[in-house]
């Protein structure tokens, strides 16, 4: 079986920088254990495959090295670019069938829009806890770490300062007694997203880091989700005075990213969260599947 791909670097403003993500395209219909399979082929943190669907103009599946996720915020991006690259969308508007519900997304050349949907907040976690998991004190953190998902839930935590960001380390029995607190497997929840309220450039706002447990690579350079999920909980919480921003990740890794931020609803009301970037084609070809 012979499937067309595109490795795109998405949050990118070159090559080799951002988040990259392989999208296999009509290939949807493929088993998730070829999925996985493929993602630990590219050593890559998540890796897309699409194919028609029946209730939005495209549908995609987004796969971990370890298992399938709803959504992912930079597999997006990297996804309609490459289709936008290979003409097989125009610019304008476009949805998406994802397992987290239809995403509208919007394309202009190399950059695209995506609209997550409107944050469910869950529980709000004792810092100590989270901090053992970046093997950091809890003073580092200033505001109550919680559960908020734009798609797919991640663990906010806003940390103090730069030294503190630069200063995490991934435990991963620390992580999985996180796990455990909130009722879940290790398998079923994503990492804490820790956060500063300044950019790694002037340009930025916020900038964040997401250390990732095996078999995924030991971070993640640019993680858009995360990104929907991290502007949301600081518009609702009063730690932002408007609801656009610059994020930024990955400077630290070598693989700068930024996207553009805007909270849509009063702070009481979010109706969802857009996250804006461009993805660069770094290569293409032809998957060759068993």
């Amino acid at each position: 079986m012979d499937y067309q791909f595109d490795w795109v670097d998405a949050f990118a403003a070159r090559a080799f920088g951002g988040n990259g993500c392989a999208v296999v395209h009509d290939s949807a219909a493929l088993p998730a254990e070829l999925c996985m399979a493929y993602v630990c082929e590219t050593s890559l943190v998540e890796c897309t495959f699409t194919g028609p669907s029946d209730v939005a103009d495209i549908r995609v599946r987004y796969f971990l090295a370890s298992r399938e996720i709803p959504f992912a915020g930079h597999p997006t991006i990297a996804t309609v670019a490459a289709m936008r690259a290979r003409g097989m969308v125009d610019d304008g508007s476009l949805t998406l069938e994802t397992g987290a519900g239809i995403i509208p997304v919007t394309v202009s050349g190399t950059r695209v829009t995506m609209t997550q949907i409107a944050p469910q907040f869950g529980e709000t976690v004792p810092a100590g806890i989270v901090a053992e998991a970046g093997s950091i004190s809890p003073g580092q953190i200033v505001a109550p770490p919680q559960i908020v998902s734009t798609g797919l839930p991640f663990c906010i935590t806003v940390l103090r300062d730069r030294a503190a960001l630069e200063a995490l380390t991934f435990d991963h029995g620390a992580f999985q007694r996180l796990a455990t607190h909130l009722g879940h497997s290790e398998t079923d929840l994503m990492e804490p997203f820790w956060v500063v309220q300044d950019g790694a450039t002037d340009a930025g706002d916020t900038y964040a880091r997401l250390l990732l447990a095996p078999p995924s690579p030991a971070e993640d350079p640019f993680t858009g989700s995360a990104t929907g999920a991290m502007a949301a909980y600081l518009w609702s919480h009063g730690l932002i005075g408007k609801p656009d921003f610059v994020a930024e990740q990955g400077h630290t890794m070598g693989r700068p990213g930024q996207a553009q931020v805007s909270v849509l609803g009063p702070r009481d009301a979010i109706t969802g969260v857009e996250v804006s970037g461009n993805g660069v084609i770094v290569m293409s070809g032809t998957v060759h599947f068993p």
